[in-house]
């Protein structure tokens, strides 16, 4: 990766490679690991041991770091449910709501855009005679509330939206659906994992029931997250998906991975002081990025609202050329492509394409997730080596020429030799 030609190359103040996949994980904060490794090693007891000063130690290690992760999303700490990760997290809200409330009705409401850990557990729970609708969403990536009203029925016991979409940054007006939740008697879950720690995110004011977050997302580490479950105005109760020893209030069961636990915690603890500086930092150095590809390029554009967005995430789409090429040709910089990630074939990114945008457009899209550490001069070496690449791929490409003559690329009759 690294390679010592790669560093020569690379100007003053940069390192390569640069990563700028931070909605993907993020890299762990010094802080964090410093608050962690002590429970790797002479503060070793499990939590659930209750006679002895190792068990003690830990489990108020755990305590604090529930207080901690339930500061930042205004919770109690009693509401906050330790669990492997945001996938987890995601399947108890909704496997757990589902079998508990089964007999006041079947029918959940989600998104087309959802991440597969909320679209994979619908389509468990449709095997299981649940109803569920996906919303469709609009070209800037927002669910239209009219199209939520309409879905809702008596038999409506769900409604699934995530705050932040992963791909596209776009975040979702979760306060107008809490409340249109409350006033039909719906339960709400909010995947929160690409919000919590980035924007103001406050589980009271959004009207939030459940709520899914991730440690590896806001520089803690990876196989740690929490699910708030809220305890009154509504009291929320969830059948276990996991069961054992009873372990976090019988809700999932499990020797709790403290280091892991006092990691988040730290990570919640960071993000809350530090979110509304970091956000206006990370939203000039995007806008600066977005500004240099497009005072040089033609021909792209942004993928999601850029009005409603976190500010480290700059989806874009540059037609004509090859995701997969560019790529390659900034294979010194860690970015996603539009093609789907979690399958070998190149499918277009599903999230692309319910903003309505053709294969040829998805394909050509590239993420950028911009984070803590990242810094103003990766920003500037990235635009330049972007640009650069696009431009000597698009001399390579036919479609590109023409478009340049002014030739209609949808009337042309392709003839098949």
């Amino acid at each position: 990766m690294g390679s010592a030609a790669a560093q020569e190359q690379a100007p003053a103040g940069v390192t390569l490679p640069i990563y700028m996949d931070n909605q993907a994980t993020s890299p762990l904060d010094l802080r964090v690991l410093e608050a962690m490794t002590p429970y790797f090693t002479s503060k070793f007891g499990n939590a659930a041991s209750r006679n002895h000063a190792f068990g003690w130690e830990a489990e108020q290690a755990v305590e604090t770091a529930r207080e901690q992760v339930a500061r930042l999303i205004g919770a109690n700490a009693k509401e906050i449910i330790f669990t492997s990760g945001a996938t987890e997290s995601d399947n108890l809200a909704i496997k757990g709501v589902a079998e508990m409330y089964h007999e006041r009705g079947n029918h959940i409401i989600t998104q087309v855009t959802e991440h597969k850990a909320v679209l994979d557990t619908c389509k468990r729970l449709e095997k299981y005679g649940y109803r569920v609708t996906y919303l469709p969403v609009k070209a800037d990536g927002l669910i239209d509330l009219e199209d939520l009203m309409r879905a809702m029925d008596e038999k409506t016991i769900l409604v699934t939206i995530m705050a932040a979409n992963n791909e596209i940054g776009v975040l979702q007006p979760i306060r107008e659906i809490g409340r249109l939740c409350h006033e039909k008697g719906v339960l709400f879950h909010t995947d929160a994992v690409q919000a919590a720690g980035k924007v103001s995110f406050n589980v009271n004011e959004d009207n939030v029931d459940l709520a899914s977050i991730s440690a590896h997302k806001i520089y803690g580490p990876k196989g740690v997250g929490a699910l708030y479950v809220r305890r009154r105005n509504p009291r929320v109760q969830i059948s276990a998906q996991i069961d054992g020893g009873g372990h976090e209030r019988g809700m999932r069961s499990g020797t709790l991975n403290v280091p892991g636990i006092v990691g988040l915690g730290k990570a919640c603890e960071i993000a809350q002081e530090e979110m509304k500086e970091e956000g206006r930092r990370l939203e000039a150095l995007r806008d600066r990025l977005k500004q240099k590809l497009e005072s040089e390029l033609d021909y792209v554009h942004v993928n999601g609202s850029m009005e409603r967005r976190l500010p480290g995430n700059l989806n874009m789409s540059f037609v004509y050329v090859e995701g997969e090429s560019l790529l390659m040709g900034i294979n010194d910089v860690a970015v996603s492509s539009g093609s789907a990630c979690t399958s070998a074939t190149l499918e277009p990114s599903y999230v692309l394409k319910a903003l309505g945008l053709g294969d040829d457009v998805a394909h050509s899209s590239i993420r950028f997730g911009l984070g803590r550490f990242n810094t103003r001069a990766e920003v500037d070496y990235v635009a330049a080596k972007v640009v650069d690449v696009v431009k000597k791929l698009r001399e390579l490409s036919p479609l590109y020429e023409m478009v340049k003559e002014g030739i209609d690329l949808t009337k042309i009759e392709w003839q098949a030799h």
